[in-house]
């Protein structure tokens, strides 16, 4: 198990880092926009933004395709480099724009983020580590996770192939994988990982919050 941030400081000193909320997806199976659809009284994106608001970032930026949709949040936006790339060309897109050497990148549809969970990915980042990403059974949580810009070379050969699967490039990268005992006293339910794409899900996610 890595190393807890019990008995640290709150405000520890932490890599210079990018919040990077990617907000580019086409919700098609949702029906409309997910990042505006409300959840306990904020919208998915009102909520994200605030759950990382005070991580100790440089800066947050916002990736969306519809800028001006998503104006009002007073965010930096950036549209995708490589259109039609899907989550990874949004990755490629934040680690491209980032003014630092890393970027805690999250999907604008995970409305139950925990700080601390956050705070705690981003005290595993060193020098010898591309990636810090949460498995859940076994599988990356890749739009919850920090990317070094190490990893934009790769991620670029894979777009140009237009292999679009996130996980593939990771083999090529220092991993540090957070598993279920690793995250649990931050997040022991997981629902940091749970992302809406259905009606459903989301009646699911307010039935959560009651």
């Amino acid at each position: 198990m890595r190393a807890s941030l019990e008995n640290e400081p709150l405000k520890r000193a932490y890599p210079k880092l990018t919040v990077a909320i990617i907000a580019g997806g086409l919700s098609s199976r949702m029906g409309r926009d997910k990042a505006f659809l409300e959840l306990g009284g904020a919208t998915l994106i009102e909520r994200v933004i605030t759950a990382s608001a005070d991580l100790g970032q440089s800066e947050t930026i916002l990736i969306a395709n519809k800028p001006d949709n998503y104006r009002h949040l007073g965010l930096e936006i950036y549209r995708d480099i490589l259109p039609d790339k899907g989550s990874l060309g949004g990755i490629y897109t934040a680690l491209a724009r980032a003014a630092t050497p890393a970027a805690l990148v999250l999907a604008c549809d995970m409305p139950f983020v925990r700080t601390e969970l956050l705070r705690f990915m981003i005290a595993q980042l060193d020098a010898e580590t591309d990636i810090v990403v949460p498995r859940v059974d076994g599988y990356p949580q890749a739009m919850h996770a920090i990317y070094r810009k190490t990893c934009l070379a790769p991620i670029r050969a894979q777009l140009d192939e237009n292999r679009l699967k996130i996980i593939r490039f990771y083999g090529q990268m220092r991993v540090a994988y957070l598993d279920e005992a690793d995250y649990a006293p931050y997040d022991p339910e997981g629902l940091s990982f749970t992302n809406l794409n259905t009606p459903a899900e989301l009646e699911r996610a307010r039935k959560l919050i009651q």
